[in-house]
Formats: structure tokens, sequence, C-alpha cells
């Protein structure tokens, strides 16, 4: 007897305002059952409905400002549990089978770093068993269960994580991450109005653009796609358009030569004016900002006419600023630097694209475009795939118009 071809298997994932209350959950149902309808074996993963995450985090916070990390999980593991089981409900209404799943009934295995937690392995093996029964799996996102036997959540944006390592797991052909935005764009269409969609983008590229303020899939789970291979598609709930697929390079027959431009505005710069030039000076500047986790992002470092002497210019996240300082301030004899100089009214932005590794003059290309219109340079730092740049912040948004232009991705 000749064995039944596998049928195709897909992960859904839908986020907050994908499920944003029950009339959503039931357009979200339909989107589903279309899938099945097609011969598919389906895998949804849902996370909390929007607000609803922030409200449980608020609440915890008026309860106990230094909670107990296990107690803050199993409560704010509630609001996509919450959802799932609402999913499923919506799925059996309309006649396809469903089963909600919580993190430890598959169980998803993770560390024992509670409100942060890394997944370990997903046990895959009752999933399957309800795949051969036709049954849809709806999965609550964002959470596991630790060596403890305590649900475990997996930080901010941790519904795309659950998604992508159950599509690992499950070896399926396609995940896809529903969202507000119907794709990955050159850049944000808030800014540049001719900003274009991209059919395609590689695990690489969207890893940079991610890191680099682009807000439409969490870093994590592309370092999980890139790892297992999963393709991942982004896709808006809200209208039947074709998405972005974020796959291998090799996928990507003719390489564009910058994909996007990106920008963060969470940066803050601080410069250390007259610091000895001497061996072990950096190690004493960023040694205790390391040991403090204060992450350090672009170094520029300018020899004084002496050469006694050196300014060194640093960015660190915006929000770690204050601390920055003051750990700067506290190790102040121990650097011997005259002065300490923040700024954090500057924005980084970034030029991206695989196609950089096989051609020259894309950094010449950035440095003129912005010299065209008097933008000052402040510090710049590259790898194989982008160049970034830090500028003051009130030229973001001409800045980032610029680059898209003088690298041809506005749209026609």
């Amino acid at each position: 007897m000749t064995p039944q071809p596998r049928k195709p298997r897909i992960v859904m994932k839908f986020g907050g305002t994908s499920v944003g209350d029950v009339e959503r959950i039931k357009a979200v149902a339909q989107r589903v059952k279309r899938e099945v309808d097609a011969g598919a074996e389906v895998a949804v993963v849902v996370s909390a409905m929007s607000g609803v995450t922030n409200q449980l985090v608020e609440w915890v916070r008026s309860i106990s400002r230094l909670h107990d990390a296990r107690e803050y999980d199993a409560v704010v593991s509630s609001g996509e549990q919450v959802t799932s089981g609402l999913t499923a409900l919506a799925l059996q209404e309309i006649g396809v089978p469903a089963r909600s799943w919580h993190g430890w009934q598959i169980p998803i295995t993770t560390d024992d770093a509670h409100g942060k937690a890394r997944i370990e392995q997903i046990d895959t093996a009752e999933i399957d068993k309800r795949f051969q029964q036709g049954m849809v799996a709806v999965v609550a996102g964002f959470q596991g269960i630790g060596p403890d036997n305590r649900v475990t959540t997996l930080g901010r944006g941790g519904s795309d994580t659950t998604a992508v390592a159950l599509a690992a797991a499950l070896k399926a052909d396609r995940c896809d991450i529903f969202t507000d935005v119907d794709g990955v764009y050159t850049t944000d269409p808030r800014i540049v109005a001719k900003a274009r969609k991209l059919d395609k983008i590689t695990y690489e590229e969207m890893l940079e653009m991610a890191s680099l303020g682009a807000k439409v899939l969490q870093i994590r789970s592309v370092e999980m796609a890139m790892k297992h291979r999963v393709r991942l598609q982004v896709l808006s709930s809200f209208t039947d358009t074709p998405g972005t697929l974020v796959v291998d390079e090799e996928e990507i027959v003719e390489q564009e030569l910058v994909s996007g431009i990106a920008y963060s505005r969470d940066e803050a710069k601080i410069t250390l004016r007259q610091v000895p030039d001497k061996p072990g000076i950096a190690a004493s500047i960023f040694g205790p900002l390391a040991d403090h986790n204060i992450n350090v992002d672009m170094i520029v470092q300018n020899v004084s006419e002496g050469g006694k002497t050196t300014d060194l210019t640093f960015t660190v996240p915006k929000a770690e600023l204050e601390r920055a300082l003051k750990v700067l301030g506290d190790s102040r004899g121990q650097i011997n630097y005259k002065a300490l100089v923040p700024d954090p009214n500057v924005v980084k932005v970034s030029v991206i694209g695989v196609g950089m590794r096989s051609h020259a003059g894309i950094a010449q290309r950035m440095f003129k475009a912005l010299a065209e219109k008097s933008i000052n340079i402040q510090v710049i730092s590259t790898s194989e795939i982008k160049i970034s740049v830090l500028i003051a912040e009130d030229y973001t948004e001409l800045a980032v118009r610029s680059l898209h232009t003088a690298y041809g991705l506005d749209a026609a």
C-alpha cells in the first residue's frame, strides 16, 4: 500500500492586536479554518489580548516592587491561557476540531530564568497524535515549564519565539507571524511614504533590522528561525495581501544591493575627554560598564595632538544613560578623564543589505547622501552587511528619506 503523502504543516502565530477582542478571535478562527480546509495540519500560537499583559504586570508591581519572579510568571502567563482557550472555542464553533494547550501541557521545557526563560526542548508527540486525528493545536505563547516544575515566561515578544521553536520542533513547512503590519518594509512607512514592502528578506538582514530598531519581529525569534532554518512569513491579520518571507540567502535569486534603512532612537552618546592614552585604559572604562550589564555599542577614539591623551566616544542604550554616568563617575579616579559629556539627543541610522558583501562604494554613497543634506556624522560602525552612523536626533527623518532615495529604494 502506497504511503499517504505528508500534509503541509503550518504554525500560525497571532499577536495581541490580532486577538484584541472576541470578534477578532472569531476572525482568527476563520483564517485558521481556511488553512485546514486547504489540507494543512495547523498549530496556532496566540499572545494575550492587547493590553492584558501590561495590566497583569501593573497589578504585580502594585503589590510588590521586588516581587518573586516565579509568582510574576504565574500571573503574567495567564493572558495567553485565556486567549488559547477562547480561540479553541471559536474554532470548535465553526466545526474545526481544536484544543488549547498551555506550555506545561505540551510540554515546552525551559531553563529556570523566570521572566526571561530560554526554551530547551519541545515534546511534540501529543500534538503529532492530535494532528493524526485532524485536530488543530492552539498553544499559549510566551510560556513554558522550568526545571522546578513552575510556569516560566520567555520575556517580551516571547510568543514569536514560541511559534518559531514550535515550527522547528514540528518540522513545519512555514511559520506565519500575523501582526498589525502587512510585511517588512524597506524602512518605516510612517517616515517615508515611498517605502516598499519586501517580498523576501534574508534571516541576516531581518536580524540586523530587528536589532537596529525595526519592531516587526522579535530578535530571539529571528535568531531561532535562522538557526533551525524555519521559513517565516510576516503578514497582516486584517488584510488578505501576501506578506514578506524571511528565508535563506540562497532562496533570493536577485540580491538587492541594500534591502532597508533602519533607525533607532534608543541610543545615547557619552564622550570622555582627555583620557590618558596608555595600555589598559579601555578595559578600565568598559570593564565596569560590563560588570553593571550596560551594553556598549558604537565606539570611536580620537588621539589628541600631543599623543598623551585621547577623547573616547561610545553609545549606550538611552534607558541606561543615567546608570552608565554613575558607573563612570564612580570610576573617575581609576580612569583619570578630564570631562564626561553625555548626549541623549542622537539617533543611529543604518543601511542594511547582504548585497554589500560583493559591492564596493556602499559606505561612500551613504556619506555623500548625508553630506549633501549637511548632516554631520558623529560615529560610524560597520559589519559585513550593515553600516551604521550616529547623527543628531533632529535629522532622523531627513537622513532616512535621503538614504532611502540614494539607494534606489523608493517605490515608483
